[in-house]
C-alpha cells in the first residue's frame, strides 16, 4: 500500500504540452467493423500535427476493409494493413501488431484497440510528451466506460486495482506490466529485443509480457491526466467476462519471478485475511479484536484511495470498496489457477 500512497501524491502536468515528437498510433482489429466506425474518425482528428494511424485489419469478415477504405477516403493519414486467413496457419494478435509496426514510419509508437476512445483530443499529445530523455515506453491508463449493467461496477473496480497496481510499481522504479488498450513505446526497443519472440508461443502478453520483460527505472514513464484516458465498453455477460480474464490471466506465470512471488503474494494474503476474519468471526476468537483490523484497514484504503481513485475516474467505486474487496481477492485467487492450468489458443 505505500506504492500506491505515491500514486495518490503524483500530480500529471496540468499545462497542455507543445508538439513532441513524429507518433504511429497502432491499432489491430478484428471483425471491428462497428467499433472502427464508431472510434477511428475520432482517433483520426486527435490534435497533433505529426501522426499517423496504422490499422491492421486482421483476417476481418465483417465488413471492416470496406469500412477502412471509406475512412481511408477522408483521413490520409490512415495506414491500413490487411492480414488474410491462412488455410493452415492461424494468426494472433502479436503478428497482426509485428506487422503494424513494420509498417509504421516513426520511431514512437501509441497502440490502443479498436474498442477504445480517447477521452479528448489531446490524447497523442500528452502521450507523446512523454518521451524525453532515456525514455522508451509510456503507461497509460484506460477504464471502462460507466453503465448500468450489474456487472460494470466490478468489472471497473477490478480495472481500477491492476491500474493502481501497475501504475504505482512503475511510479516506484519497478515497472511490471501495461495495457495494450493505452500503451507506448518505441520501436527501436520493440527490435531491439526481437519483438515478441520471448513470448509467441503464448497467445496474450502482447502488452504486460512486453512491459514485464523491458520496462525497467530508466526506461518507463506513466501517464494519468484525464485526457490521456482510453475508453471501451465493459462485457456485459459474464461468460463474455469470463473469457477475456481467462485470457489475460493466462500469460501471468510468465512474468519475471519476483514480479510473480509479489503478485502471488498479494493475492493469496489478501484473500487469507478475509479467511482469517470469517474464521474468527465464526469461531468466536476474538471477534472484536478480529472487526477492528478489518476496520483500521478499510480506513487506511479510503484514506489512500480516495484521492487515487479521483485521479482514475472511479470516484463512485468508493462506496463498493468494503465489497469489492473481498471479491476482488477471491478473483485473484480464482482466476490465477484457472491461468496455470488453462491454455488460450484465441485472442479474439
Amino acid at each position: 500500500m505505500s506504492n500506491h500512497s505515491k500514486l495518490a501524491g503524483y500530480k500529471p502536468g496540468e499545462t497542455l504540452p507543445g508538439p513532441s515528437v513524429p507518433i504511429s498510433v497502432i491499432i489491430s482489429a478484428r471483425n471491428e467493423a462497428r467499433n472502427l466506425t464508431a472510434n477511428l474518425p475520432y482517433i483520426l482528428q486527435q490534435n497533433y500535427p505529426d501522426y499517423e494511424v496504422v490499422v491492421i485489419n486482421d483476417c476481418s469478415t465483417d465488413g471492416s476493409a470496406e469500412v477502412l477504405l471509406e475512412i481511408q477516403e477522408e483521413f490520409k493519414h490512415l495506414k491500413v494493413v490487411t492480414i488474410t486467413e491462412h488455410a493452415r496457419y492461424k494468426t494472433g494478435k502479436k503478428f497482426a501488431l509485428t506487422l503494424g509496426i513494420k509498417a509504421a514510419k516513426h520511431e514512437h509508437l501509441l497502440f490502443t484497440d479498436a474498442d477504445c476512445k480517447p477521452a479528448t483530443l489531446n490524447w497523442v499529445t500528452r502521450m507523446a510528451a512523454n518521451f524525453t530523455g532515456a525514455t522508451q515506453i509510456v503507461l497509460g491508463y484506460s477504464p471502462y466506460t460507466k453503465t448500468g449493467n450489474f456487472l460494470n461496477p466490478f468489472i471497473r473496480f477490478e480495472t481500477l486495482k491492476t491500474g493502481i497496481n501497475y501504475l504505482s510499481f512503475a511510479l516506484s522504479g519497478d515497472p511490471y506490466m501495461g495495457i495494450g488498450r493505452n500503451l507506448a513505446y518505441t520501436k527501436s526497443l520493440f527490435f531491439g529485443v526481437k519483438g515478441f519472440a520471448a513470448h509467441m508461443h503464448v497467445m496474450g502478453g502482447d502488452d504486460d509480457l512486453f512491459v514485464n520483460q523491458n520496462g525497467t527505472r530508466d526506461n518507463t514513464a506513466i501517464e494519468i491526466h484525464p485526457d490521456t484516458f482510453t475508453y471501451t465498453d465493459a462485457k456485459t455477460t459474464l461468460s463474455g467476462w469470463y473469457r477475456q480474464k481467462k485470457r489475460h490471466m493466462g500469460v501471468g506465470k510468465l512474468y519475471k519471478n519476483n514480479h510473480r512471488r509479489m503478485l502471488s503474494f498479494d493475492a493469496v494474503s489478501g484473500f487469507l485475511f478475509y479467511i482469517l476474519f470469517i474464521l474468527c468471526l465464526v469461531f468466536k476468537f476474538e471477534p472484536l479484536w478480529a472487526v477492528g483490523l478489518v476496520v483500521f484497514r478499510l480506513i487506511l484504503q479510503i484514506f489512500i484511495y480516495c484521492k487515487v481513485f479521483k485521479k482514475l475516474d472511479c470516484n463512485d467505486l468508493v462506496w463498493y470498496l468494503p465489497f469489492f474487496d473481498i471479491m476482488y481477492y477471491t478473483y485473484l485467487n480464482v482466476f490465477g489457477l484457472i491461468g496455470t492450468f488453462i491454455k488460450t489458443t484465441r485472442w479474439k
